[in-house]
């Protein structure tokens, strides 16, 4: 695949994220690849690349013979990708506040106040772990994990009231890692986790069970990601 392909098949596959996150393809809808290259003004091949790229970031299930379809969040998948978060996360902020540069956590304030306190918008959660100095930890978060767990924090983003109370738990975050109390910073972050884990929960138990859908893969959500 050429530099130019692939610079494609990363922009439609940016694109379909989009949808995903906007609700406009919904959990356990169907990604039609053909309707998509038609919407996108490419060719069926870099789409069907980047459903091959979402299948891989655990966004898309297929099986064979059936149409790709979005994953469908269920509570148990949730918890378990939710606890493994509030561990790293953890870890991350507090190797993040001991290893971060005066400058480096100026700037990081910097940016999350033009973003106004909006840690979605600036990504602090990529930030920070990007600043850990811990390749391992940067891998699972920014890489392996980075898609699904946005998918899950725009639906936790999504219950009443939990927007603001999230932009100011993250402001207290800050002001801890601000202050290099490293042990305080890892406490407010495991249960700033926590609470959106709680949210989360709350939405997916009140949402109304979807019917089976040929195909799909996954139990639902009544059945029993973040």
């Amino acid at each position: 695949m050429t530099g130019q392909q692939r610079t494609r098949v990363d922009t439609v596959f940016d694109a379909i994220f989009q949808l995903i996150l906007s609700g406009e393809i919904p959990l356990g809808g169907v990604v039609n690849e053909a309707s998509l290259a038609d919407r996108f003004g490419v060719s069926r091949g870099p789409v069907r690349e980047a459903v091959k790229a979402l299948q891989g970031r655990g966004l898309v299930t297929k099986e064979p013979y059936f149409k790709a379809r979005v994953v469908d969040l269920s509570v148990h998948d949730m918890i378990e990708i939710f606890q493994l978060r509030e561990s790293v996360e953890g870890m991350s902020v507090k190797l993040a506040t001991r290893a971060m540069s005066d400058d480096s956590m100026q700037r990081l304030l910097d940016d999350f106040e033009q973003a106004g306190g909006n840690g979605r918008v600036l990504d602090l959660h990529v930030r920070i772990a990007e600043e850990s100095g811990n390749s391992r930890i940067q891998s699972l978060l920014c890489d392996e994990l980075y898609y699904l767990l946005r998918l899950y924090r725009a639906r936790s983003g999504s219950t009443p009231g939990r927007h603001d109370n999230a932009s100011a738990e993250h402001w207290q975050i800050l002001r801890a890692m601000k202050a290099r109390d490293a042990e305080l910073a890892e406490s407010l972050m495991r249960a700033h986790i926590a609470r959106a884990t709680e949210a989360l929960q709350r939405l997916l138990d009140t949402e109304p069970a979807q019917p089976p859908t040929k195909g799909a893969t996954g139990r639902r959500r009544k059945d029993t990601h973040a």
